[in-house]
């Protein structure tokens, strides 16, 4: 990834054209990002009171729903709502402070940390989310390291603040020896649990104190300065004092608020607050507002694409099928990276190389949406697929530009996929052809081609049980999983042929993928190691290779 700073010739060259000057004013306004967390942290809490604190909507629901308590609008499966966690990827965009943000929400559940991969290739800036009580967990460990790798910048939010948890000190110090992430605290807790009262701005030294509000509402804010605040009831002593000497601590170590390192994922800015009853949560928004990368340039075919290039261009990062039931439709997730979208416009498809004109473009808000007329660098847009999209697709008008492609990683669990009904079988070839689409799961399929039945392959068994109870409720098709021995798999680096050299291989199962490549699939690592110790020559990879220009193979 590179940075921000436009060039000189494209800052001149916007100067000098309107049009080019409204992309560059569109995409200063805008700011994208995705939230990675452990399960359990918040996550769809904190998206839910920054879409409250957006104006997008009146009134925040909570995950697991009693009686009339509203459901969340990020969660529009309806088996998300039975378990109240999230399992898709949704978009939601909201205008807040003369700022248009795209919010990348992801699933908190880490059977679909897939899904997350794919959605932070899309992400310009990442909400790392951390229990006050827990800190540092598996989960949000796994996901850092992918951010790491894209050099996204990091904001943390600590949460629960309310809530009986670790010291602060104690919370920074795990992210920086664990991660190797330096810290610059923009807000710093004034008491924590039952005593928390509030947080000091670190920068203008004022305190904000927080009053409990109504279920769902915003919370009311008081903005003292420290002496006004030292000298009112509205907060103890001795939690001010203990708060201010602990910020004395963090002066004193002598950082320093670097935007540089912050955008290039090395520094990361950490706020403190409780989404659940709203502490700081506006506090953290106006922030992240001024501190977070714009839109940023990215690596392609013809080298790194400025979004303040004339021709529009985007690429797919996920696909949802039936999103609205009442429809059956299919729905490709653009992320727009440079230049003006428009509706009705005709693009290039880089991998078929046909053009396609793109009518009814959506602006996606969870379950909901609306036909968008234009779009910009930073915005996600929703078009409809009638088959012609996979994942990693570049779309886009003028010189041809095709964006490097969103791997997959290595399976887990694998089960074989049975239709026990066959009088059912075209509904089944057509659910599981456009679950594969979507990306909700792996398939992998026997060399033997007398054997039909796809091999699903997943990173969690609740990937699986969602394939069964989608291919039921959404395509009337009942089915069977039976599970195969494998934890492991891995692609041969130079395909067959490379395979073939190497002649019979142990310990192993042969399977193709979608693309018709080698993978092998392993009992465990043991296995692996046994055949890497008798076959030094055979190269293989635990990520797959990225395709482009290849049709799939379809069940």
């Amino acid at each position: 990834m590179t940075s921000t700073a436009q060039t000189p010739s494209a800052a001149a060259s916007s100067a000098a054209d309107p049009e080019l000057a409204a992309l560059a004013e569109a995409v200063g306004r805008r700011r994208n990002f995705a939230i990675i967390s452990h399960p359990d942290a918040g996550k769809t809490t904190l998206t839910e009171k920054l879409l409250l604190y957006g104006g997008a909507i009146q009134q925040a629901g909570a995950v697991k729903a009693k009686g009339e308590q509203r459901k969340v609008t990020s969660d529009w499966m309806e088996l998300e709502k039975q378990r109240g966690i999230s399992i898709t990827s949704t978009v939601l965009q909201f205008d807040y402070s003369g700022s248009t943000i795209n919010l990348l929400d992801t699933p908190g559940h880490q059977d679909f940390s897939e899904d997350t991969y794919r959605t932070l290739a899309a992400a310009d800036n990442a909400v790392m989310l951390e229990d006050a009580a827990k800190g540092l967990e598996p989960q949000t460990r796994k996901l850092f390291e992918v951010c790491r790798m894209r050099q996204i910048p990091i904001f943390t939010f600590i949460n629960k603040m309310d809530r009986p948890g670790r010291e602060p000190l104690e919370l920074l110090d795990e992210i920086e020896t664990d991660l190797g992430l330096a810290c610059w605290p923009v807000n710093w807790p004034i008491g924590s649990g039952d005593r928390f009262r509030g947080v000091i701005d670190r920068r203008s030294r004022q305190v904000i104190l927080f009053q409990r509000a109504e279920r769902g509402r915003q919370s009311e804010e008081k903005l003292l300065s420290v002496e006004e605040a030292a000298g009112s009831d509205l907060v103890e002593a001795d939690l001010l004092e203990a708060a201010l000497e602990e910020l004395d601590l963090l002066d004193g170590a002598g950082a320093e608020l670097d935007l540089d390192l912050v955008h290039a994922g090395e520094l990361s800015p950490v706020f403190f607050g409780s989404a659940m009853t709203n502490f700081g949560v506006r506090p953290f928004l106006d922030a992240f507002l001024e501190l977070a990368q714009k839109p940023i340039a990215r690596s392609s075919s013809a080298g790194t694409v400025d979004p303040i290039r004339p021709g529009f261009s985007g690429f797919v990062f996920k696909l949802q099928a039936n999103m609205d039931p009442r429809h059956r439709d299919r729905v490709a997730f653009v992320r727009v990276c440079s230049g003006r979208f428009e509706k009705d416009m005709t693009v290039q498809h880089a991998r078929t190389g046909k053009a396609i004109r793109l009518s009814r473009p959506q602006k996606l808000f969870g379950q909901d949406r609306e036909v968008v007329e234009d779009a910009y660098p930073g915005d996600v847009i929703g078009l409809n697929n009638p088959g012609m999209f996979a994942i990693g697709d570049t779309l886009y008008v003028g010189p041809k530009v095709e964006y490097e492609g969103i791997p997959c990683f290595s399976p887990e669990i694998f089960s074989w996929l049975r239709n026990p009904n066959p009088s059912a079988f075209k509904s089944f070839r057509k659910g599981v052809n456009e679950l594969r689409e979507e990306g909700a799961v792996q398939i992998l399929y026997d060399t033997d081609q007398s054997k039909r039945d796809p091999i699903l392959a997943a990173v969690g068994q609740l990937q699986l049980e969602v394939v069964q109870y989608r291919l039921e409720n959404e395509y009337g098709v009942q089915t069977r999983l039976e599970p195969l021995g494998f934890s492991v798999a891995r692609w041969v680096v130079g395909g067959w042929p490379a395979l073939e050299q190497v002649g019979r291989v142990f310990n192993c199962k042969t399977v193709r993928d979608a693309w018709d490549r080698p993978v092998l699939l392993f009992k465990n690592t043991w296995n692996l190691n046994q055949l890497h110790d008798d076959h030094p020559e055979l190269e293989l990879s635990a990520v797959a290779p990225v395709v482009s220009g290849v049709e799939p193979i379809a069940l």
